[in-house]
């Protein structure tokens, strides 16, 4: 009688860890070393928008002794959303099967990436750490920055009919066919916006989205680089993309304006 596999023995699906820095020379080391020590298979990929304090050179040194992480040395800063489209097409190229977002300042605790890549092999197209499921929250937050996320969040999954509660979390895992589905690489925004935009789309595409309790704590390394003006950018796109739901029609004309035109090349134009 042949031999029947065991499903117990098949491979497991190949994981990527993609951690954007600028700058973090302070975190990288202990972040990489803590992303291993939860995923040992993972292989993890740093893309680096050229920071001045040489956290590219010093994650070059971390991947000759650690194996299996790779830099991508990005010859300037573009924002978050570019650093992570770029990696997730090297990660995607490469192979990887899941995909997991985080980043480096330990805001998101490299202990629970198995966590999420658990969920996602257990049938989630998207495993999100979350702030506001049961089991989540913001201990350390002062109660105007609760205040202005939770209100963020709840105006976001009005406007765009989202089905995630926590859609400016950026502690993800991807199955690399739902990045595919919402054509991540056509995204527009930079900032702190795209992983709304993302979120956006995964619930419009109908996406298998499960929560994963995040109790975020504030970075114990480097500071915040939230700012009213990204938080003013964040409502105007989903202000945006909330018109462009509701009524195509009339932001379909928008886009023909002279205007529009002008803003040729921003998340804004291009919906």
């Amino acid at each position: 009688m042949a031999n029947v596999p065991n499903a117990a023995e098949e491979p497991l699906e190949h994981v990527t860890v993609v951690v954007p820095t600028f700058p973090a020379a302070a975190n990288i080391e202990p972040c990489l070393r803590a992303v291993r020590a939860s995923m040992p298979e993972a292989d993890v990929l740093v893309c680096d928008d050229n920071s001045p304090d040489g956290t590219g050179i010093r994650a070059d040194e971390i991947a000759a002794e650690l194996g299996a992480i790779t830099v991508l040395h990005r010859p300037k800063k573009e924002g978050l959303g570019a650093a992570y489209r770029h990696g997730f097409r090297h990660a995607v190229e490469g192979g990887a099967d899941i995909v997991v977002q985080m980043d480096v300042d330990f805001s998101h605790p490299p202990e629970q990436v198995a966590e999420l890549v658990s969920t996602v092999r257990g049938g989630a197209d998207v495993a999100v750490g979350s702030r506001y499921v049961p089991g989540g929250g913001t201990p350390d937050w002062p109660l105007y920055r609760r205040v202005l996320s939770t209100y963020g969040n709840v105006y976001a999954g009005w406007q765009l009919g989202l089905a995630i509660r926590d859609a400016t979390s950026g502690f993800r895992a991807y199955r690399a066919s739902a990045l595919a589905d919402i054509s991540v690489a056509s995204t527009r925004a930079n900032g702190y916006g795209f992983q709304i935009e993302t979120g956006f789309r995964l619930s419009a595409v109908g996406a298998k989205v499960v929560e994963v309790p995040l109790v975020f704590l504030d970075r114990t390394r480097g500071s915040s680089k939230m700012s009213v003006a990204i938080m003013a950018e964040n409502l105007a796109l989903v202000t945006w993309w909330g018109l462009c739901r509701r009524a195509p029609g009339v932001t379909g004309r928008f886009r023909r304006t002279r205007l529009a035109k002008r803003l040729t090349g921003s998340a804004v134009a291009g919906g």
